[in-house]
């Protein structure tokens, strides 16, 4: 089958779908796109999911940081057309275990040597941990106080930043 898929991602992605043909659209994208979660376009993805569409995620992430603040991501909407159409979506990217492998894979590196820093505890952490991977978790960017505990196992290591992470990692690691 030809995917021609319609893209609910937002305008500065669009340039990583150039060539592919997105007429008269037989599967459903959706990444972090805030423009297009509204009524009209999801009630398009919900009925061409009812049709057969297979809906396909970049990410479920819960939220991301704006300047302003927290703000829903993909996931919720995501979730929502799960619900709506009793078909569970395929998530491409983080916290699946085949995205790290993958990134690991193209670098020629091991789950074992590598080590995740990030502020996300689900997506950036649990994902690579899952993966075999150690997370380090930031807190920074959206990281809220009891994330920690949120992934099973937790974290390998909290810090307050990035620089704390590398510091461990240079001293302790290497």
């Amino acid at each position: 089958m030809q995917v021609r898929p319609l893209l609910l991602v937002d305008d500065s992605a669009l340039e990583d779908f150039e060539g592919i043909d997105t007429i008269d659209p037989n599967a459903v994208v959706v990444g972090l796109a805030p423009q297009q979660f509204n009524y009209t376009t999801m009630n398009k993805a919900f009925r061409l999911i009812l049709d057969g569409a297979p809906l396909i995620a970049i990410h479920k992430a819960r939220y991301y940081k704006k300047l302003d603040g927290l703000s829903l991501g993909p996931g919720p909407f995501i979730t929502g057309l799960e619900y709506a159409t009793d078909v569970k979506a395929t998530v491409v990217g983080k916290p699946e275990k085949p995205f790290f492998l993958e990134a690991l894979r193209s670098i020629g590196c091991q789950p074992e040597e590598a080590v995740m820093i990030g502020d996300d505890a689900r997506d950036d952490i649990g994902g690579a941990q899952n993966a075999g991977m150690l997370g380090i978790l930031v807190k920074t960017g959206k990281y809220q106080p009891g994330d920690g505990g949120k992934t099973s196992p937790p974290p390998y290591l909290i810090c307050d930043a990035f620089p704390q992470a590398v510091d461990h990692i240079l001293q302790k690691l290497l």
